[in-house]
């Protein structure tokens, strides 16, 4: 029984976050979120009790079958939907909260593993997702990070530091726009409205420089 109600407890946070999302049926039978986190459930225990090979194998069809990868060591909290999905990859040392949101073509990755491989074994080297986060489409999540409950990742931002909680961040490398609980977040794109704090510092400063320009071509035309 308690299998069922966090089951449906899942469907039910996905038509909720939804608006394509039109009824249980439609989500269990269409949404490849809803089979892969199944998938991975199984092969996430096969893994604790060291039956690797299969955990795997099961994940490599998971793989197949939805477009979205999840290795079965991730640790993933509950009510995640991967909204779309394709595209999504998410490592091994991963850890995911609760209520978390993501789109299409994120990665939830390492740093280089490619080089010296065998001394990040056994390592953690994937980041730690909060609570209640949303993560844009295409955006990069690099190296053992952590992201604060709350926060938002903007589309196709490259993230290799730690972001604090309820913040928005953007951009490549990314960095902060905003606190999350006072603006509209965009998962698809981000939209440059000016609120850049960095943005906002060059302006002013450019001005200040028109103005002395201003102030000096005024002070010789009067010697």
């Amino acid at each position: 029984m308690m299998f069922l109600k966090n089951f449906f407890n899942d469907i039910d946070s996905i038509i909720e976050r939804d608006p394509a999302a039109s009824s249980r049926i439609s989500v269990i039978l269409l949404y490849p979120t809803v089979h892969i986190l199944f998938l991975y459930k199984i092969s996430n225990f096969l893994w604790r009790k060291k039956i690797k090979f299969l955990a795997r194998f099961l994940m490599q069809f998971g793989r197949i079958f939805t477009g979205i990868e999840i290795h079965p060591g991730a640790k993933i909290g509950n009510r995640l939907f991967m909204d779309h999905g394709y595209g999504i990859v998410i490592g091994e040392t991963a850890e995911i909260g609760n209520d978390v949101t993501i789109y299409q073509g994120v990665t939830l990755g390492g740093i280089m593993p490619s080089i010296e491989s065998y001394n990040q074994r056994l390592k953690k080297r994937h980041p730690t997702i909060g609570n209640n986060v949303i993560i844009g489409s295409g955006a990069q999540i690099l190296g053992a990070i952590e992201v604060g409950d709350f926060s938002r990742v903007g589309a196709n931002s490259v993230v290799t530091k730690s972001v604090a909680k309820n913040v928005t961040v953007a951009g490549i490398p990314a960095r902060e726009f905003a606190q999350s609980n006072k603006k509209k977040f965009e998962p698809y794109g981000y939209s440059n409205d000016g609120t850049d704090p960095r943005e906002k510092k060059i302006v002013a400063l450019l001005k200040k420089i028109e103005k002395l320009e201003k102030d000096i071509t005024s002070l010789k035309r009067k010697n």
